[in-house]
């Protein structure tokens, strides 16, 4: 779980306004921070399936948020997978 210091920090790197908070950018980024520590919690703990479910659900939320950046806005979809480092 994310803690609010650490969401304000990604919404400031990067949100497209000053308000903003739901844009694809940054729910890719919400997104991406969340399965990494995810990530790191199942290697400690890998019978945790409730867990391993939820991270299932997160990276196909993930993948339809970048499929749909990608026909939307092609320039910041690549420069978004660039800066988070995914593969793309």
């Amino acid at each position: 779980m994310l803690t609010s210091k650490q969401k304000q920090n990604i919404f400031k790197e990067y949100q497209l306004h000053e308000a903003d908070t739901g844009s694809s950018e940054v729910q890719i980024a919400l997104l991406t921070k969340e399965i990494t520590e995810l990530i790191s919690h199942l290697k400690k703990n890998p019978k945790d399936h409730h867990s391993r479910r939820g991270l299932l659900k997160m990276v196909g939320k993930r993948k339809k948020l970048l499929d749909y950046l990608s026909k939307d806005n092609p320039k910041s979809y690549s420069a978004l997978v660039r800066k988070l480092g995914l593969k793309k």
